[in-house]
């Protein structure tokens, strides 16, 4: 490698690190990365380090982020998630699946994942104390069920990781990459099931200290909340029949919203995930200045050389999946699915499968207490027990990291499923 690559490739590595070690948003260097490399060592002008901007993507954040956090502050979303508890009619069995399905359904239509792990954790946490349900199988099943819409067509990771595919020059299909994902954190939550009946920890002694009423009788939709509602219907109508703009019948339907609520309307802009648009933009220029300098294809050829592109896939996703444990799972995602194009180029690997399966090994290890959907899960465990869930859900996390990278690529990779 050359300088030119080393130097803009160990930048990289020192963003990774100082953005785990210390709360700063790694889009943020990546930007400041992006001028000094580009503009200092490459002689590029400032157009010329922002031509590969993502503008489609960071609007697609916009305009999603921006109306579900009205329809979270409206009461919508809660009006969904007590709809759905009333369905199991006391059988406290079918309240993980129901916070599952209910987290799934969320991310699917647009939601971040920490977004819906934030709206879900404290109703879930508070009927798993309840119910005698141990909070760490909770805690899990909402982010299992978050993860498992996380990349439908409609939501902000299945347009990134497809966007960048597709720019990458080998196409991934949009149902594919969400089939995988709901399937494999369904599996993983079943066996999560299985391992907690096992050992013995389905049901929690120490729980039931704190009751969480739930209401008595259905609240009914009104005013805001059935437009919201019926927006939501339109926004899938708009996006999965008409293909229409994401982004752009978001921020419409939004707008909708926000004009029959104007006193609250700085309150909706608010609601837009800005960190997540820094983090996405600022990594996905980064990394285009990478690749436009060779450093993803010299790295790629270099993995290569290490053996057979079935192993390279599996390193690739433990790789990804422990960075990810500690780091931003959608930063990696923008590094690291540039690097199996090379790889898919030199085989016969299906591109989905592949980037299926880094997708899933990234984004399932946020069980961690130290990603920001673990973090969200010990924080809205009981004030006496947090210490205890923090620790448990640590162990919980590094099965996951040992299991699901592997489960990952041999269910998607070798079987060439997708």
């Amino acid at each position: 490698m050359t300088a030119t690559q080393i130097i803009p490739l160990v930048i990289l590595v020192v963003m990774f690190i100082v953005a785990t070690k210390w709360p700063l948003n790694i889009g943020v260097m990546g930007l400041v990365a992006s001028f000094g490399v580009g503009y200092f060592m490459l002689g590029m002008t400032d157009l010329e380090i922002l031509a590969e901007f993502p503008a489609a993507i960071v609007l697609t954040i916009i305009g999603v982020t921006y109306f579900f956090s009205m329809a979270q502050r409206n009461g919508t979303i809660d009006i969904i998630v007590q709809a759905c508890v009333r369905l199991v009619r006391g059988r406290t069995m079918l309240l993980p699946w129901v916070f599952f399905l209910v987290a799934a359904v969320l991310t699917s239509l647009g939601t971040f994942s920490p977004a819906a792990v934030a709206l879900l954790a404290p109703a879930a946490m508070g009927f798993a104390y309840e119910s005698r349900l141990h909070p760490v199988l909770m805690g899990a099943f909402i982010i299992n069920g978050a993860h498992a819409g996380g990349f439908s067509p409609l939501s902000v990771a299945g347009v990134l990781v497809h966007n960048i595919s597709v720019k990458n020059g080998f196409p991934v299909s949009p149902m594919a990459l969400f089939a995988a994902s709901f399937a494999l954190n369904l599996i993983l939550s079943v066996l999560t099931i299985i391992a907690f009946v096992l050992m013995r920890r389905l049901h929690d002694s120490r729980s039931g200290a704190a009751m969480l009423q739930g209401p008595a009788t259905a609240i009914r939709p009104h005013g805001q909340q059935v437009l919201t509602l019926v927006l939501i219907l339109g926004l899938l109508v708009c996006t999965l029949g008409f293909h229409l703009p994401t982004g752009f019948v978001a921020l419409s339907a939004g707008l909708l919203l926000a004009l029959v609520n104007i006193k609250e309307h700085r309150t909706f802009i608010g609601g837009i995930s800005w960190s997540t648009v820094l983090l996405v933009a600022g990594m996905i220029t980064y990394v285009s200045l990478l690749q436009r300098v060779g450093v993803i294809d010299t790295l790629a050829q270099q993995a290569l050389a290490l053996g057979t592109p079935l192993l390279i896939a599996l390193v690739l996703c433990y790789v990804i999946g422990v960075g990810s444990a500690f780091a931003s799972s959608t930063a990696l995602l923008t590094a690291f699915i540039p690097m199996a194009g090379p790889l898919l180029a030199a085989s016969s690997l299906s591109s989905s499968g592949t980037v299926a399966s880094l997708a899933v090994a990234a984004t399932v290890v946020d069980v961690s207490p130290f990603s920001t959907d673990g973090a969200l899960v010990v924080a809205n465990a009981r004030e006496d027990d947090r210490q205890r869930v923090y620790r448990q859900l640590m162990f919980y996390a590094g099965a996951v990291v040992l299991a699901a990278p592997a489960m990952a690529w041999a269910l998607l990779v070798p079987t060439g499923i997708l």
